[in-house]
């Protein structure tokens, strides 16, 4: 590994087929990049055994799980207890995907923001963060969110954002966090970084997404835990900071959210 600053990929997706042929390599590459942890999301429960065995092949790698909100029509709806029960492996540091996505699959809202009340009650119940995806649908995912967190406090991060600046004011006001992705990286993408350099710069996290969403100067290519430093140096340059102030800032924010994933000793 360089002397790279460090930096961690809160959310990628390395149980996905586009990296079954190198996955060691890919995370050899993500290390020497000086992305020192990744957190691979399940977003189906039917896939949750893949996920975990990555986690514990990788030391890197810790892993979260919960029914992605384009699936939650198609998959068995998650119940609390056994989301709660994932919680009891020591590399299982956040709950989700969950959220609402309106943009492909308006048709299923109900039965997404049902799984979302799940989820958020796992999250509650467990004290892990709840990872969510949010696509055009902005006032009801503030709206849930609010009487969720009124009803009961939780964490929270909104991954990959690139949502509204009033969905970002209100998931800030409630304490949560904000992912940036590759997409705020994209050349036309002024207004969502100007978005993310109203936000307090402890409440900032980075991610890929990977395999998609790939940031320049790849963009368009398969995306992979490597690249989170090409968008950190992006998100370092939005809050006027050098590249390892703003990578030492990233670092304390995610222990801060995904403390289990801070705390972990090695033991599975």
């Amino acid at each position: 590994m360089t002397d790279t600053a460090q930096i961690t990929d809160s959310h990628c997706h390395l149980d996905f087929p586009d990296f079954a042929d190198e996955l060691p390599q890919v995370i050899e590459r993500a290390m020497n990049a000086g992305v020192t942890r990744m957190v691979t999301i399940c977003t189906k429960l039917r896939q949750l055994d893949q996920v975990r065995a990555i986690a514990e092949s990788f030391e890197p790698v810790f892993f979260a799980a919960g029914t992605h909100p384009m699936s939650a029509a198609d998959e068995p709806l998650a119940t609390v207890d056994e989301l709660v029960a994932l919680a009891e492996h020591p590399k299982f540091v956040g709950i989700g995907e969950t959220g609402l996505d309106y943009h492909y699959t308006a048709e299923s809202k109900d039965i997404q923001q049902q799984s979302l009340r799940i989820h958020i009650e796992a999250a509650r119940q467990t004290g892990l963060p709840l990872i969510i995806h949010a696509r055009a649908a902005d006032d009801d995912m503030a709206r849930i969110l609010a009487e969720e967190h009124k009803a009961g406090a939780y964490t929270c991060v909104m991954h990959c954002f690139s949502s509204s600046a009033e969905l970002a004011k209100a998931a800030l006001d409630l304490g949560f966090y904000l992912s940036m992705s590759g997409i705020s990286a994209f050349p036309k993408s002024t207004e969502l970084r100007e978005i993310f350099a109203s936000a307090p710069v402890e409440r900032i996290l980075v991610e890929t997404d990977a395999p998609y969403l790939a940031p320049p100067p790849h963009r368009g290519k398969r995306n992979e835990p490597a690249f989170t430093a090409h968008t950190a140096r992006i998100g370092a340059e939005t809050f006027g900071m050098e590249y390892a102030d703003f990578a030492r800032q990233t670092q304390a924010n995610f222990e801060r959210l995904f403390s289990k994933a801070a705390a972990y000793n090695g033991a599975v």
